[in-house]
């Protein structure tokens, strides 16, 4: 774990922590100001518009998650549709003539051995993401070599097919992890809404003489916790919350058993 990406780690729970303390200590002093320039400060008014302002603050933070949330699922399926897609692509693959058989799989089984890793190791999305595009660029120069052979044969088409939705499936995911995220505009709004609204909640705290710093700490640490989760589903990169690989690993053992297997056909064949 890098000093970079630790460094990230505590920035995002420590900016919403500073974003609620830092508005409630200053609409506190503000409220104790008032309330001994004035004694007849409308109480129930205040109470009222820091009811309505936490009302709008939970509905946003509801909202943005529920965007994080919605990105994660989609995640989640492109893994499955992912791993029945180069099933699929290997299976095809057993169709074609030498040499393009066994080079097929086998850059179909690096492809898996790079998303495996990739599933261990999010600090290597970058240099995953090239292997990825070459090895899917080898595959589809087969393709092309195939259409120059017999443009007319089904079994070419469908595994040109089944390569087409690779390299469709691996645009989308990057789209989805690199390209996607919740708008900045949406964390301006919410941040701004937070702001207002501890400011609001401080100066009611200080109006009415009960201020509290184990209050305040405890109602930060609430709100950061929900920020850092909703940074967690929005930067899957980071590799906090993850989709569950194990449909990939699983892939990869049935593939290293099916090249187990064939290589040991061949071997008694050669004997």
């Amino acid at each position: 774990m890098t000093f970079r990406f630790v460094l990230q780690l505590v920035g995002m729970f420590v900016v919403p922590l500073a974003a609620v303390i830092i508005p409630v200590l200053i609409g506190q002093n503000i409220g104790l100001y008032w309330s001994k320039k004035q004694t007849d400060i409308p109480h129930e008014s205040i109470g009222s518009v820091v009811s309505a302002a936490f009302g709008l603050l939970a509905f946003m933070l509801a909202f943005t998650f529920q965007i994080a949330a919605n990105r994660y699922e989609g995640r989640k399926t492109m893994l499955l549709e992912e791993t029945k897609d180069i099933r699929i692509a290997y299976m095809r693959s057993g169709l074609l003539p030498e040499p393009f058989c066994t080079n097929s799989k086998n850059h179909l089984m690096d492809y898996v051995n790079v998303r495996a890793e990739l599933a261990m190791d999010h600090s290597i999305l970058r240099s995953a993401i090239a292997r990825s595009r070459v090895i899917l660029d080898s595959l589809w120069k087969y393709s092309e070599q195939l259409a120059v052979q017999d443009r007319s044969s089904e079994v070419y088409a469908l595994y040109t097919t089944s390569i087409n939705d690779l390299v469709d499936g691996l645009n989308d995911r990057i789209t989805m992890v690199l390209v996607y995220r919740i708008p900045f505009a949406i964390i301006w709004v919410l941040f701004i809404m937070v702001f207002l609204s501890m400011l609001a909640l401080g100066y009611q705290f200080g109006v009415t003489g009960k201020e509290s710093f184990g209050i305040n700490m405890l109602l930060a640490t609430i709100f950061a916790v929900v920020m850092f989760l909703i940074n967690a589903l929005d930067r899957p990169e980071r590799g906090l919350i993850i989709v569950d690989p194990r449909p990939m690993f699983t892939l990869q053992k049935e593939l290293l058993g099916k090249q187990t297997n064939a290589l040991n056909i061949q071997k008694n064949i050669q004997k």
